[in-house]
């Protein structure tokens, strides 16, 4: 698939996004769009304004290496923006080819090898799971399945935290910040597409999110990507309460694109308390079917 469109758009929000102060320029008065200019970009990447021009118009197709880092410290992007430039130019000459792990034309079929789930099943002191680009939930502990209890009650949600998070009403509940996690979801599907333009299933779940959320969209045309690794987040899960969990997100090496990430409390914490009482409130659902189509409404 042609990835020009998400180059351009990338690289024109990146230059919106830098004022002539931030580039050490004389803003002057006469600007009539935000950013800088790109006569201005070209200059500080060293290069002509119609080489700049061409690349801003998507072509980055057999782009050098010394390019794509004069372009970067022009546009100053951090680590994530950087590896995503990379990632599309990668995907604009087919150099990813190779690389491009063959699971992800069939990830509907894919299953998780018995021993990374009895991995899964060994963690039992918060939830765990695993995750590919796209936010599909692959495999997961029984903890995680009682975490995100409303994400699994309903089959709308395809098991996939992009869709609960945006068309979910649920999500809001759970996430008492739900902009980060909205901010967080799309930098995250937004990466994968700079890596696997050529996946239809995202193709079409970021089509079904573009129509169906405003919220979506519009974060979606902002292109912003990051890294996601560690941090601390908070929830509401509606049978035991608030928890503030911290979370390492760890890539596969055995399946690349694949993301394995473990939620723990802090020790001591109430959140800690909070998830003892979801494990056991867990093995209630899993021994009384019914509690648990009951908790679900």
């Amino acid at each position: 698939m042609d990835n020009r469109e998400e180059v351009r758009e990338f690289l024109t929000s990146r230059r919106a996004k830098i004022t002539p102060d931030q580039a050490g320029l004389p803003s002057g008065t006469r600007r009539r769009v935000p950013g800088l200019r790109r006569s201005e970009v070209a200059a500080l990447a060293d290069m002509s304004v119609e080489y700049y021009s061409k690349l801003e118009r998507g072509n980055l197709a057999g782009v050098s290496p010394a390019v794509l880092e004069a372009l970067a410290r022009a546009l100053q992007l951090d680590d994530a923006e950087r590896a995503h430039l990379q990632h599309l130019a990668q995907a604009a000459d087919g150099s990813d080819t190779l690389t491009r792990p063959r699971w992800r034309a069939t990830t509907r079929q894919w299953t998780p090898h018995r021993s990374l789930q009895w991995t899964l099943d060994a963690v039992t002191a918060g939830p765990a799971f695993v995750r590919n680009g796209r936010m599909d939930i692959l495999a997961a502990n029984q903890l995680f399945r009682a975490f995100y209890a409303d994400l699994y009650a309903t089959s709308a949600n395809q098991l996939n935290l992009a869709r609960f998070t945006f068309l979910d009403p649920a999500a809001r509940r759970f996430y008492p910040d739900w902009d980060a996690f909205a901010d967080i979801t799309v930098a995250i599907v937004q990466s994968e597409a700079g890596r696997n333009p050529h996946d239809k299933d995202l193709h079409d779940l970021v089509g079904e999110l573009c129509t169906r959320s405003d919220e979506f969209r519009t974060r979606w045309g902002a292109h912003n990507v990051r890294h996601h690794g560690t941090g601390t987040k908070h929830f509401h899960h509606h049978a035991v309460g608030d928890l503030t969990l911290a979370f390492e997100g760890l890539e596969m090496t055995a399946a690349p694109g694949l993301n394995l990430t473990i939620y723990t409390a802090e020790p001591g914490s109430p959140s800690e308390e909070g998830l003892r009482l979801l494990a056991t409130w867990a093995a209630t659902q899993e021994a009384d079917p019914d509690a648990k189509r009951s908790a679900s409404r």
